[in-house]
C-alpha cells in the first residue's frame, strides 16, 4: 500500500485534487487581514523577497502572496523528502513553483549536497528580483523555532523578510510533528503581516533567527485571536 501511494501517478492524481481544495478554500475564505500595507511595500518594490510562514500554516501560504503582473513571482523551498515531492508537485499545480532543498542541517552528504544548491538557487533567484517562501521550522522541528537559513540569505541577498501568521476557523489539524492546519471552504481567516526586516552584515544570525521567529509567532497569535474575537461577535 505505501509503495501504491508513492507512485508517480498516484501522487500526481493525489496532488491534482488537493491542489484543488486548496484553491477552492482560498477563494471562499473570509480573511481579516492586519497590517497588508507592510507586505504591499515589499510587492511593489523592484527586489526581490523572502517571505517566511511556520510550517503549520503552509497550506494557507499561498493566500499570503498573489501571483500576477507587477509582483515578484514566488516559489517556494520544499524538501527533497517523499512528502517534500508529493507537496512540490501540490503547490506547482497551485501555481507556485518549488526550490528542492531543506534549512534543517543535512544528516549524509547527499542531502548536504542538495541542501546547499537549493540555497543558491534562492540566492540566484532573490538576487533577479524575485520571491522565495520558507517555512523557517519545517521540515522537522523543532515547532515555531526558527532555524538561521532564513536570515542567512537575508544577509546575502539584501532581500527584505516579511512575516505572516495566518489562521483560518474552522478548520482541520492533521497528526504531524507541527499539526498542520487544512483549511475548510467558507471559514473565516485572518492574516496579520509583520517586517519587513532585514539582515545586516554584523548581524549575529542566531539571534536575528530568535527574535523573528519570535514576531511570527506573535504575528501567528495575533491572527488566531482575531478570529476567536469574531466568533464571539
Amino acid at each position: 500500500m505505501k509503495a501504491f501511494l508513492r507512485s508517480r501517478s498516484v501522487q500526481h492524481l493525489m496532488a491534482t485534487l488537493i491542489a484543488a481544495w486548496l484553491r477552492f478554500c482560498r477563494d471562499t475564505l473570509r480573511w481579516t487581514v492586519e497590517g497588508q500595507d507592510r507586505a504591499e511595500a515589499v510587492w511593489n518594490s523592484d527586489s526581490g523577497a523572502i517571505l517566511c510562514v511556520w510550517h503549520a500554516t503552509g497550506p494557507l501560504g499561498p493566500a499570503c502572496w498573489p501571483q500576477g503582473p507587477g509582483r515578484q513571482e514566488m516559489r517556494c523551498l520544499i524538501s527533497r523528502s517523499s512528502d517534500g515531492e508529493f507537496m512540490a508537485l501540490t503547490m506547482n499545480k497551485i501555481g507556485y513553483p518549488a526550490i528542492r532543498g531543506s534549512s534543517q542541517k543535512a544528516t549524509d552528504k547527499a542531502k548536504h549536497k542538495s541542501g546547499e544548491r537549493a540555497f543558491r538557487d534562492m540566492v540566484r533567484w532573490v538576487r533577479d528580483g524575485g520571491a522565495v517562501s520558507i517555512t523557517p521550522d519545517g521540515p522537522r522541528g523543532p515547532v515555531e523555532v526558527m532555524q538561521p537559513g532564513a536570515p542567512t540569505l537575508a544577509r546575502i541577498t539584501g532581500a527584505p523578510v516579511i512575516l505572516c501568521g495566518i489562521s483560518s476557523k474552522p478548520q482541520i489539524r492533521v497528526g504531524s510533528w507541527d499539526r498542520t492546519i487544512i483549511p475548510l471552504p467558507f471559514a473565516r481567516a485572518a492574516m496579520v503581516w509583520d517586517g519587513p526586516v532585514y539582515a545586516n552584515r554584523d548581524d549575529d544570525l542566531e539571534a536575528l533567527a530568535r527574535d523573528w521567529g519570535a514576531r511570527l509567532s506573535a504575528a501567528n497569535r495575533r491572527a488566531e485571536a482575531i478570529l476567536d474575537a469574531k466568533g464571539g461577535e
